[in-house]
């Protein structure tokens, strides 16, 4: 990102952060108004949403500012000295800022009271463990696209995060910034305030170990043996 600089990569975070809480807390809205009751087809409409404009959020704003749109992506990113600290905190407070005006925004567009708490509860530590496998899901599909497929990434975040919805308990977060400002709607994408430190805890912990992992994982091979793939099949063979 060094050819562009720091105020528009600023920019950049906190608009897409806005437009992503825009489209997660909006699109659980029109989900619950028109599913009739349907919780699990709410859910369906509040996933297709956010993994959709996921892509396109990457897409437009990834050679603006990465892209990272998530305090957690930062910090992977600050843990790997790729981004430096000061940067990392600024990242952090436009993101945090950018997702409160994004769920404004939804707010004003269903015609909704614009300041809310909410009051839709996710506690325990089955919901904490789902935030740690869904972040640190996330984040080793970034760093393990960026490594082998960096073209891809946009649409593996999106995929990691359409399934993430439907395979944890709840419903995937993976981001500090998210569960903040998801503790000031009380519609059917919210969480209760109380509730979210333990996610951002969770958050925060799958993303260090996710890191790490990475580091060790996908570090550039020795060249001793080949590994055998099934993308290659004279090694997949022993040829």
């Amino acid at each position: 990102m060094a050819q562009v600089d720091l105020n528009r990569r600023l920019v950049g975070e906190a608009l897409g952060t806005a437009l992503l809480l825009a489209t997660v807390v909006g699109s659980g809205i029109m989900a619950q108004q028109l599913a009739g009751g349907n919780v699990a087809l709410a859910l369906l409409g509040n996933t297709v949403a956010t993994g959709a404009i996921l892509v396109v959020l990457i897409l437009v704003f990834g050679p603006v500012s990465g892209a990272h749109f998530n305090p957690a992506v930062t910090l992977a990113f600050l843990i790997r000295r790729e981004i430096t600290v000061p940067v990392a905190a600024a990242y952090v407070g436009v993101q945090v800022l950018g997702g409160l005006a994004g769920t404004l925004v939804a707010h004003a567009m269903f015609e909704q009271s614009l300041l809310q708490v909410s009051t839709n509860v996710r506690p325990g530590p089955a919901q904490w463990l789902s935030e740690g496998v869904a972040t640190f899901g996330l984040v080793l599909t970034i760093l393990g696209t960026l490594r082998w497929r960096p073209e891809a990434v946009p649409f593996a975040v999106g995929l990691f995060i359409t399934a993430g919805y439907w395979f944890t308990a709840s419903t995937s977060f993976a981001n500090p910034a998210v569960t903040v400002a998801r503790s000031f709607t009380d519609t059917f994408s919210g969480i209760l305030p109380a509730h979210a430190p333990g996610f951002i805890l969770a958050q925060f912990a799958g993303t260090l170990v996710a890191t790490l992992t990475c580091a060790w994982l996908l570090r550039p091979a020795s060249h001793s043996a080949p590994v055998a793939s099934a993308a290659d099949p004279a090694t997949a063979s022993g040829d």
